[in-house]
């Protein structure tokens, strides 16, 4: 029975939609998980945040290799393999009994659902024509982002019902099914071709790599932000010095390694994908796209924190709010992927920054501590309408861009170059935040302590720089999406029905 490519689409969209749960399920059950490990709050909070950290890095570390696995050993091998270091991880994380434990089952499913999004672009890129990959793509960059939507409410939903665990009880039956599906549905794929042997040394060293950059990057900016403890905390700028001269060692000799084994075997990347049609503006707009989305998901919930001084309440608005910019991103990106097919990828990722730039703008000159909630609400809609946009595009023009024996490694740099924008925009946005706060607040105008309205003063004072110092970032990070739109120019035009 031959599948067909609707059917392909739907099993690895399936795979893609459960990872996707797990990245996010994260953040709102993150406090109970943290009681149930036995963690002392705010001692343990360095400890607390590797729950996020530990996945986090893992997600991101395995994507070049088993992006590169499935182009030389299959993507149906790769899949399921991915599939079933999900289920292990599933299995494990519950039944841990120690905190390292713990931490040891997230790193399996991350690395499962690291591999999925990857490896699914890549499949797209072999089933689908020129014409239609952009529509494919668009679908399921827009199930990528329900996952993202929905995690954070069933993990709410989970704690308030039964425990945080019936998380990884309920993706164990999912992960099976996921598992025999993916299976059967890509058999029909075409071999690997040629069995070649994998760049250890390549995967090794660019692993390295990727490894010390996001500790360097996670240790200069407090991702427990993004995980549910919603501060901002720096650590000292010496600590994390020596991650970041190590990621550098590793990536110079990985590069190296790329030129010194290309003469002998095929390298892990060919980096002559850097210099064909499209790629590396690509791939290089993905990681500003990323700088700047990591801006509004941790920031948002930052600004309402400050406003609401109850803590339920806050979660509750924070989470109302990037819901209604994660559903136009998923909505927007199914529309970015049909613009593309009739259009291409040119105009379309213009149209998508621009959305970027206005709703950030926006944000940055009009939010205040009296703006009402519902104008911040249609502002972050108009900001994912861009984030959508941008989407099945970009990922369009990547898979284009790469030879068929190349488009899984391909496939996973642009995802991998988005996160690690995404922890590059965090460190810094950590960085600079605290130093322009620090500034900030010296200039606070109070009574003398005797007055009555001291108090009162210094937290209207205090709460006024705080989102002063936030607001000022969306600007920023209009800046950044400008420049992202610069770069789109350099995109030449393709038509995709070619």
């Amino acid at each position: 029975m031959q599948r067909s490519p609707r059917l392909i689409l739907a099993v690895i969209s399936f795979g893609v939609f459960i990872a996707a749960d797990d990245l996010t399920v994260v953040s709102t059950m993150l406090r109970q998980m943290v009681f149930d490990l036995g963690l002392v709050l705010p001692d343990e909070l360095n400890r607390a945040a590797w729950i996020v950290n530990a996945y986090l890095i893992a997600y991101v570390v395995i994507m070049p290799f088993m992006g590169r696995a499935s182009d030389l050993i299959g993507r149906r091998n790769v899949f399921t393999a991915a599939m079933a270091l999900f289920l292990a991880g599933s299995i494990w994380v519950p039944l841990a009994p120690t905190f390292n434990s713990f931490l040891f089952g997230r790193v399996l499913t991350a690395l499962g659902g690291g591999a999925m999004v990857p490896v699914a672009m890549a499949v797209i890129g072999d089933i689908y024509e020129r014409r239609e990959r952009a529509s494919a793509l668009g679908v399921l960059g827009a199930i990528d982002m329900a996952g993202w939507v929905w995690g954070p409410l069933y993990g709410a939903l989970l704690v308030r019902f039964l425990t945080w665990q019936w998380q990884f009880y309920l993706n164990i039956p999912l992960s099976l099914v996921g598992l025999i599906l993916g299976w059967w549905a890509l058999a029909d794929l075409p071999p690997a071709g040629r069995r070649e042997r994998i760049d250890w040394v390549g995967a090794g060293l660019l692993a390295a790599s990727l490894l010390a950059l996001n500790i360097a990057l996670l240790g200069s900016g407090d991702v427990g932000a993004a995980g549910g403890f919603a501060n901002l905390n720096q650590a000292p700028a010496w600590s994390a010095a020596p991650y970041y001269l190590a990621a550098a060692v590793a990536f110079s000799l990985f590069l190296v390694s790329q030129r010194v084994l290309s003469r002998f075997a095929p390298p892990l990347i060919d980096l002559s994908l850097f210099v064909r049609r499209n790629f590396t503006p690509a791939v290089l707009i993905n990681f500003l796209v990323g700088a700047v989305l990591i801006v509004a998901m941790v920031n948002v919930p930052l600004v309402v924190n400050v406003l609401e001084l109850d803590p339920g309440e806050a979660a509750l608005t924070s989470g109302v709010l990037l819901s209604g910019m994660t559903l136009s991103m998923a909505v927007m990106a199914y529309v970015g992927g049909k613009a593309t097919e009739r259009f291409s990828y040119r105009p379309v990722i213009p149209a998508g920054l621009l959305f970027c730039l206005a709703g950030l703008a926006l944000m940055g000159l009009t939010w205040r501590p009296a703006t009402p909630y519902t104008q911040m609400g249609w502002q972050l809609v108009v900001l994912g309408v861009g984030f959508g946009l941008v989407t099945a595009p970009i990922g369009t023009a990547v898979i284009n861009a790469a030879p068929e024996d190349q488009r899984g490694i391909a496939s996973s740099l642009v995802i991998v170059m988005r996160l690690l924008g995404m922890s590059v925009g965090l460190s810094a946005l950590t960085s600079w935040g605290l130093d322009r706060f620090n500034v900030l607040r010296t200039h606070i105008v109070l009574p003398p302590l005797t007055d009555p309205s001291y108090v009162k003063s210094l937290v209207e004072g205090l709460t006024g720089v705080t989102v002063t110092v936030l607001t000022e970032t969306f600007l920023i990070s209009a800046g950044v999406a400008g420049a992202a739109l610069l770069l789109s120019l350099f995109l030449r035009r393709e038509a995709v029905e070619a």
